[in-house]
């Protein structure tokens, strides 16, 4: 992910949640991660989304949801932009049973801790703050 993620502000969990296993059970009843698999960075998913995480509505609309973004690009992980070490992402990649070359790959892990969405490369940001907004937990706010 390019240092946007980390300009917007989204909060980190301590690195250490990260070295025993899946990065995703430091997140369970906390975020909303959305996973972005591609196998190079110049990939038109990873493309679109950091462009619709520049406009300000739609980067707010994210921080709203209570999201999280993890990518894995060619292989490396991260989690908004700061680095994953290399046994979590394979852990992350594992447990969405995802391959770390792609294809391009959007997953939008819920709350708790189920997949929600799993689309290709033509998922629109929109389309999935809709489905967010539906989920029983959303609707509790």
């Amino acid at each position: 992910m390019t240092h946007a993620a980390v300009a917007f502000g989204l909060a980190l969990p301590a690195a250490a949640a990260w070295a025993d296993g899946n990065p995703l059970a430091a997140e369970r009843w906390k975020t909303r991660p959305v996973v972005v698999v591609v196998p190079a960075p110049d990939d038109p998913l990873l493309v679109r989304l950091n462009a619709a995480l520049r406009e300000p509505a739609l980067r707010e609309g994210f921080r709203e949801r209570d999201m999280a973004l993890y990518t894995v690009v060619a292989g490396q992980g991260s989690r908004n932009g700061q680095a994953l070490p290399a046994a979590s992402t394979a852990a992350l990649l594992a447990a969405l049973e995802l391959g770390a070359q792609g294809p391009a790959t959007f997953v939008l892990v819920g709350k708790d801790g189920g997949v929600k969405m799993r689309e290709g490369a033509d998922v629109d940001l929109r389309e999935v703050f809709a489905e967010i907004d539906r989920m029983p937990m959303r609707q509790r706010r």
